[in-house]
């Protein structure tokens, strides 16, 4: 399927109720409920606050895909680009048939359901997710081990989030989407196994450069035993990381959602289409490593405190009225030449204050700034319809 025809499809096909950051149960129960009639939907567990985990099964193919979102509860880009992909399946028989005759999905679409409603990382019980592998500690991790342990599935698809500090490479290209093939000894071996997942990741890699050229980086592949990707790895089942990152002014996530949606559908078709062995493992190999080169702001040339600098700020997402709001915070103070920021301001040399008056310091939270007496806001909401 030629580019223009899936970013069409993802036009006509994208769940629009589910906009910006905050995606929680409340939001993806009607639409399970409505598509209860053309696919199994059931819960397959509880949270720690004894929220329903619900599960999505469509396919009726030999080969078995996992995929899981929400495992950690503020990284909801991917759970959009899951309802866009299952309104596709039902509504694009001709374009979906090769998938739901070669697979069968398995999808949970909020894993951490607590984290989610909370909007934090973690679970109610302060526990990384991603780091409960082994242990097993929490009801939520027993939850995907158990279905990983049932439905023995030959791909599995680790569905996460990003912050926008992310580049591709030690570049000023943004890390619009990242992945990774996790690795399955402490030697990051390049195994049969993560061949297949480096192949499919080349697959999707090949996708989307023709819409984010230069932005799609890969994970460092250090080895965590701990980490889901990694247990699953290790184990002899292709895993492939996602990771959603950051497109200029898209800080409601919602034009990465369609480059999610893209790699989705570019993996799934290859999956089907195709006897996936790791030969065309290589292409992985030249995808460049995720550098940390942004900030969200930064403002050069600074006067604090009688000299010069710069100013760097990250953007801290807070959950406020059942919405996330972006607030500025001070990160950095000093030469920053080795850095880019989202949004850059010049300052002159001129006089840089909070917009209260008080001077700059790291930690220091600003939706504003004076420069020399003017109030400039440091965000702006400009996320894509």
């Amino acid at each position: 399927m030629e580019i223009k025809e899936i970013q069409s499809q993802f036009k006509v096909c994208k769940e629009t109720s589910l906009y910006h950051r905050y995606i929680t149960n409340t939001h993806i129960e009607p639409l399970l409920e409505k598509l209860s009639s053309k696919m199994e939907i059931k819960v397959i567990g509880t949270s720690v606050l004894n929220q329903p985990i619900h599960s999505i099964k469509i396919g009726q193919g030999d080969k078995k895909v996992l995929m899981w979102s929400q495992m950690h509860g503020n990284e909801s880009t991917t759970t959009k680009a899951i309802f866009d992909l299952l309104n596709t399946l039902t509504a694009n028989k001709t374009a979906s048939k090769s998938i739901l005759e070669h697979c069968t999905l398995y999808i949970i679409p909020i894993l951490n359901p607590d984290g989610a409603k909370a909007y934090t990382r973690i679970n109610a019980n302060k526990v990384d997710l991603n780091r409960d592998a082994q242990a097993l500690s929490q009801p939520e991790s027993k939850v995907l081990r158990a279905v990983f342990n049932e439905f023995k599935p030959h791909f599995c698809l680790n569905l996460h989030g990003q912050r926008t500090i992310f580049s591709a490479g030690e570049t000023n290209n943004i890390a619009t989407v990242s992945f990774l093939s996790p690795a399955q000894d402490k030697a990051c071996t390049i195994t049969a196994n993560r061949k297949v997942a480096m192949e499919v990741i080349a697959e999707m890699n090949s996708t989307l450069q023709y819409v984010i050229p230069n932005q799609v980086g890969v994970y460092d592949d250090a080895f965590n035993i701990n980490c889901v990707g990694d247990t699953f790895q290790s184990e002899n089942v292709p895993t492939i990381l996602f990771e959603a990152g950051h497109f200029k002014d898209d800080y409601g996530r919602e034009v990465t959602r369609e480059y999610i949606y893209m790699s989705l559908w570019s993996a799934l078709k290859y999956i089907a289409n195709n006897d996936v062995s790791g030969a065309k493992y290589e292409p992985y190999l030249n995808i460049p490593e995720n550098g940390k080169c942004f900030l969200d702001v930064i403002i050069r040339n600074a006067s604090i405190k009688g000299k010069i600098t710069d100013v760097g700020f990250l953007f801290k997402e807070t959950l406020i009225n059942n919405k996330i709001e972006f607030i500025p915070k001070v990160e950095r103070l000093g030469n920053l030449n080795n850095l880019f920021g989202h949004k850059e301001i010049d300052a002159k040399k001129e006089s840089v204050l909070c917009g209260d008056g008080l001077e700059l310091e790291i930690g220091s939270e600003n939706v504003c700034v004076s420069i020399n007496n003017a109030k400039i806001a440091l965000f702006q909401n400009k996320s894509h319809e």
